[in-house]
């Protein structure tokens, strides 16, 4: 009981430093652009700060991997079929958005072209793909605990994620690059807020009740 607890907290404390550690980062990282850059740009082979953001990527990876047990044990009496999707996710969350993201690193958008690149891509692409399904995930299970209020509200976060989702891949087309759409730093941070969101108020829910 206690190992699952202190799962879902360090799990919220982890979707937390996703967000404060590359923001210390950039302090040791000249003109680098929160709005304009995204994420990987810290990681890139060029970055003063690779080595510390790869490293805490691959962190982040292990725990949300490690994430899916604790999901899969704590839902499962639920749905079996549906607990294991949730924990897949995580799965596929931690290792191609997050592990190998850190291990095949780019440095911009010329380089996607390269078999690093193309692993970057693939892994990060389908890891952020899955993730921003989550919600439905919790709502389908928060529905058969019988907690209706919950599964609507993500619901509404899964319904975000796809309009933040595709305004980031908005994004990256040159025709939207002097314009609001084109700073796909903040769409990039805006959308892992509505991902880790739902996450947190599960991580909450289950260490209140657990």
């Amino acid at each position: 009981m206690w190992g699952s607890k202190f799962n879902w907290i360090i799990l919220i404390i982890g979707a937390f430093l996703e967000f404060i550690i590359p923001y210390v980062l950039t302090f040791f990282y000249p003109r680098y652009s929160h709005s304009r850059e995204v994420l990987s740009a810290l990681g890139g082979k060029n970055s003063p700060v690779c080595q510390y953001y790869n490293l805490w990527l691959i962190i982040w990876g292990i725990i949300m991997s490690f994430t899916s047990i604790t999901f899969y044990k704590t839902y499962f009496k639920f749905s079996n079929i549906v607990s294991i999707i949730g924990s897949i996710i995580f799965i596929l969350f931690g290792v191609g958005a997050c592990i190998l993201s850190s291990i095949f690193s780019v440095e911009d958008k010329r380089s996607i072209e390269s078999i690093e690149g193309k692993v970057h891509g693939i892994g990060s692409g389908v890891g952020f793909i899955a993730l921003a399904f989550m919600p439905l995930i919790i709502s389908k299970l928060s529905y058969m605990k019988g907690e209706s209020l919950l599964g609507i509200i993500f619901i509404i976060f899964f319904i975000i994620n796809i309009i933040i989702f595709t305004l980031f891949i908005m994004s990256e087309k040159d025709r939207f690059s002097n314009t609001l759409i084109g700073l796909s730093g903040l769409w990039q941070r805006l959308l892992l807020v509505s991902f880790y969101m739902p996450l947190v108020i599960l991580a909450i829910k289950n260490i209140n009740f657990s």
